[in-house]
């Protein structure tokens, strides 16, 4: 009878200890689930954080290409007026100089004929 009193003392103390390393192994199983969800939480929320910041990054860069195609098209604008002006001004001082050495050829002429009448007195008694 002793014996069996043993026997079932040790069987209850084998299936109670069992018990509680079950209940660890459960507990522990908890703690492993709550902190891969905590870890696959804080992933979403990095990835999340890291596509906004790419978003605004990508946004900055097309504002910025934006206004350097506006400054480009506003200093070809502003080239297109230089070159119409300059073109404008050198009609201008071609047309006058034109006129200059037209007045001076008519004047030329007119000394030569001056002088060619003036040598024709000249010669004739």
């Amino acid at each position: 009878m002793r014996r069996i009193a043993i026997a079932l003392g040790v069987s209850l103390a084998v299936l109670a200890c069992g018990g509680e390393e079950k209940t660890s192994a459960q507990k522990a199983m908890e703690h492993t689930k709550a902190a891969a969800e905590e870890a696959g939480n804080a992933a979403k929320e990095a990835a999340d954080h890291a596509a906004a910041a790419t978003k605004a990054a990508a946004d900055k860069a097309a504002a910025d290409a934006q206004a350097a195609a506006q400054a480009t098209k506003d200093a070809a604008a502003k080239a297109v007026d230089a070159t119409k002006e300059a073109a404008s001004n050198a009609a201008d001082a071609t047309k006058e100089a034109t006129g200059k050495a037209v007045d001076a050829t008519k004047d030329a002429a007119s000394t030569t004929k001056e002088a060619g009448d003036d040598a024709a007195k000249k010669m004739t008694p």
